[in-house]
């Protein structure tokens, strides 16, 4: 492949995740040079995180864009339920929180289209698709920037600061040596489409059988599908025929059973390897990591695109004023993003992982007979919505919500 001229720019993102876009749009619109490097050609593609929690609107109002994004096609949601036997559960409850009192389910491809349009008007916004980043370029103990290849080569992005947002997978992150601390998970998640019959299913919740958990996201015209399944049971459920998933889905929400037929092939079935773990420090000399690639989150309560969002908006708190005088920021400047967000990753990621010790687990270990029963006692708190509002708050709200202090048009 040939060698392609290096490119230049002031701040190098890699990742057009949700962090990597909402961060670059935020750069360009402080007047900053940035350039976000993505490795597809589009962002067309299913079963990725399409939750937008209220803290997530709240920022989407703060830039301006709040009239595009009620054009997105969506599905709003105010409460969340368990189905356990019989019995619907409500557990989560987003009514009566400000200002916003729902949890809206948008296609991830439709919310970063959103930022990459809002961003394409803009002179210093930069979007490269098909630019997957390999490594970083040093000089000594300072990045100076990444490699990347294309469909034409490989190139070289030179810039004064690097922000790796290239997910959990994060090329960047490994090859920072930046050490993390592991917790682990007991489950991974199968996602699939299922189409929608006539079964009484007629909100977003989750079936809960002997041994399995399904999630059923309401899509509007289909069901998107989580079937959670023990760790590593993947390799083993995909040696066998498409009908043991059947059987599966058919078995753990008798409802959806007509519908799992048109799943021909494991071709249509996508495994989320669950982890939990954060890095000890997030940046470097001229790197800062952020959202998966600084700390990845368990699916429970889909919050993790929505910490790694208030990652970017932290990030570029305080990095714009630093860049807008005309100066580099330091590692012990970029250090003060990871001591302003590590309290609410921490706390999240804690309660994450007592659920799947104290819930997640004992579904997956029940073997055959009748599925987990809430203990009365907490049945009776879930009567009350205020008791339900905790969650809704902890997900949608959470600690230490971040809001762009630098742009007030």
């Amino acid at each position: 492949m040939e060698q392609q001229q290096a490119i230049e720019t002031t701040v190098c993102i890699a990742g057009g995740g949700p962090a990597g876009m909402v961060l670059g749009y935020l750069l360009a619109r402080a007047g900053i040079e940035v350039t976000v490097l993505e490795k597809h050609a589009d962002f067309l593609r299913d079963f990725r995180g399409d939750t937008v929690h209220p803290s997530t609107l709240q920022i989407i109002q703060d830039c301006g864009l709040w009239s595009a994004f009620e054009a997105l096609p969506q599905q709003r949601e105010q409460m969340l339920s368990a189905k356990i036997g019989s019995r619907l559960q409500p557990v989560i409850d987003f009514r009566g929180l400000e200002p916003f009192d729902y949890l809206a389910f948008v296609p991830q491809w439709h919310f970063l289209d959103l930022f990459a349009d809002a961003g394409a008007g803009l002179p210093d916004f930069d979007l490269r698709m098909g630019h997957e980043v390999t490594g970083l370029i040093r000089e000594g103990d300072q990045i100076r920037g990444v490699h990347a290849t294309t469909g034409d080569g490989v190139t070289e992005i030179r810039a004064a600061l690097v922000i790796g947002a290239d997910g959990r997978d994060s090329r960047l992150r490994a090859a920072s040596g930046l050490p993390v601390r592991a917790f682990g998970a007991p489950m991974d998640a199968l996602w699939f489409r299922l189409s929608k019959g006539d079964e009484s299913l007629d909100a977003t919740q989750a079936v809960v059988g002997a041994g399995h958990m399904l999630v059923l996201i309401d899509r509007s015209d289909y069901w998107q599908a989580a079937l959670v399944v023990p760790k590593g049971a993947d390799r083993d459920l995909r040696q066998q025929p498409i009908e043991v998933l059947h059987e599966l889905v058919a078995r753990t929400a008798p409802e959806m059973g007509a519908n799992v037929h048109a799943i021909e092939s494991w071709d249509a079935v996508k495994t989320l390897a669950v982890q939990v773990n954060r890095l000890r420090r997030w940046s470097r000399p001229g790197l800062l990591m952020i959202g998966d690639a600084a700390h990845a989150m368990s699916p429970i309560g889909g919050v993790g695109i929505n910490l790694a969002i208030q990652d970017a908006v932290a990030t570029a708190n305080r990095v714009v004023p630093i860049i807008q005088a005309g100066r580099t920021p330091t590692e012990a400047e970029l250090d003060r993003v990871r001591r302003r967000r590590l309290l609410p990753t921490a706390l999240v990621q804690a309660f994450q992982l007592q659920a799947q010790k104290r819930v997640v687990a004992s579904i997956l270990d029940a073997k055959g007979g009748e599925p987990p029963r809430l203990p009365s006692g907490l049945r009776w708190l879930l009567q009350h919505r205020r008791v339900r509002n905790l969650p809704a708050w902890l997900i949608g709200y959470g600690f230490r919500r971040e809001r762009p202090t630098f742009f007030s048009d």
